[in-house]
């Protein structure tokens, strides 16, 4: 009878202090570069936390559970760019509360990210100005009324066969099919053009591809594989974007180098080291934002033709997925190394539903988030539509997204029986598009 007091207190005494006391915000920081501003929580380590707008004024909130600013941040840093003033007060439920009063309507996204080699764990919050692009690059110069350019990569190729099947079957092979028939869809797919790193049976450098991607301005870069481990049983498909770690090597890379690097088109020769690390921070971070949301797009379409291996966005430091100004995901289509898996990938039939698949979820994303000077932008902006489709990711909320497709909070509790605006991350919104909206 004794077991369960003697497990809870156990139990509590495993706990770490640190989760018993709270969290600390150590410091806070701003900064405003290339319409974007970024709000950074630095923090004892890591937190729960809430987001959300609200209107009339404009701010946006954050709550931090169990959170507490450190004795020595006497007082909040001035206002930049999209923030006016910054203040903070502990509610009473016990949460501390942060609010970002804004000079105008704003996007948010927020994320926490681990210690690095110069900071501990972090809240981060991007504010993109209403109007303005989330990741800024070349194809800003496009005439109005452009195609979306998705770069695809079809793995290995020439003397690098890449994984090889018990029935012979080469990865490299594989890539190149699905590659082309992906190819085919987006370019049957109207305001959508495909360019192809390689279409024959040739190797080109990690480097050299997503430098091709960027030459032809493209708004996404898809890279196609097939995985294999040694272990047969291993089956189903997964989606990957670059890792935090990849992204701070890669990042370091470009400030080491940055004579002959840029982002969004902005060469970094004439920089400081400060104002290089903070323009590929930003342009980093909001490709790495993209890159997640359309990876998570892809693996629900994926889900519905074939088994997935993982069900989120996978992260890892795939030299490929680098790319600082280019949303960028990794396409493993199944395991070469399953038997029964490999037979799927060498059907043409099999092959043609996952390009289709990965294309609906690609559609998915630009019909969400079409870069403003695009065709499928105008056709949305400018004729009615079917109901988009928006799933909701952290910093969400009803008014910003009524506010971002320009339709009313009211048009949207109704095409989708809400009696309030409460909305859930994961949860997916029909979107109604009107005429001249």
């Amino acid at each position: 009878m004794t077991v369960r007091p003697l497990l809870s207190v156990a139990l509590i005494l495993l706990l770490p202090l640190a989760a018993l006391a709270g969290t600390t915000v150590e410091n806070v920081r701003i900064w405003d570069e290339n319409e974007k501003t970024r709000v950074v929580l630095d923090l004892s380590h890591s937190v729960a936390h809430k987001i959300f707008t609200l209107r009339g004024p404009d701010r946006l909130v954050i709550d931090l559970k169990d959170g507490r600013l450190a004795k020595s941040l006497t007082s909040m840093p001035r206002g930049t760019g999209a923030v006016r003033t910054i203040r903070s007060a502990i509610r009473a439920n016990g949460q501390l509360r942060v609010v970002l009063d804004l000079n105008s309507g704003v996007r948010s996204r927020s994320f926490t990210t681990g210690p690095n080699d110069k900071y501990g764990d972090r809240l981060v919050i991007d504010l993109q100005r209403s109007g303005s692009q989330a990741v800024k690059r070349a194809s800003e110069e496009y005439r109005p009324g452009r195609d979306i350019v998705i770069a695809i990569d079809p793995g290995h190729g020439g003397h690098d066969p890449g994984a090889v099947g018990k029935r012979r079957t080469r990865e490299k092979d594989v890539a190149l099919s699905v590659s082309r028939e992906l190819a085919r869809r987006i370019d049957a797919e109207p305001g959508m053009r495909a360019v192809l790193v390689r279409n024959s049976d040739v190797y080109v450098d990690h480097r050299e591809r997503t430098g091709f991607a960027r030459r032809n301005k493209a708004d996404l870069f898809v890279s196609i594989h097939a995985d294999a481990v040694s272990d047969r049983r291993a089956n189903g498909a997964s989606v990957y974007a670059l890792s935090l770690k990849g992204a701070s090597d890669e990042a370091a890379k470009q400030l080491a180098e940055r004579e002959n690097a840029s982002v969004g088109g902005v060469s970094l020769e004439d920089k400081d080291d400060v104002l290089a690390s903070v323009l590929i921070d930003l342009s980093q971070n909001a490709s790495l934002s993209a890159s997640l949301e359309v990876g998570g797009k892809v693996i629900r379409e994926m889900g519905k033709v074939a088994k997935m291996h993982r069900k989120t966005v996978q992260q890892a430091g795939l030299l490929v997925l680098k790319s600082p100004d280019m949303p960028s995901i990794l396409v493993e289509t199944a395991f070469i190394s399953n038997p029964n898996e490999e037979k799927k990938l060498r059907d043409k039939g099999y092959q043609a539903r996952l390009a289709n698949a990965i294309l609906a979820g690609i559609r998915n994303y630009f019909y969400t988030n079409p870069p403003p000077d695009t065709q499928i932008a105008a056709n949305l902006r400018r004729e009615p539509t079917r109901q988009v489709r928006h799933v909701i990711t952290p910093g969400d909320t009803l008014s910003e997204i009524a506010q971002r497709y320009n339709v009313s909070t009211a048009a949207i509790r109704a095409a989708n029986k809400l009696s309030n605006d409460k909305i859930r991350i994961g949860q997916t919104l029909s979107i109604p598009i009107f005429a001249g909206g």
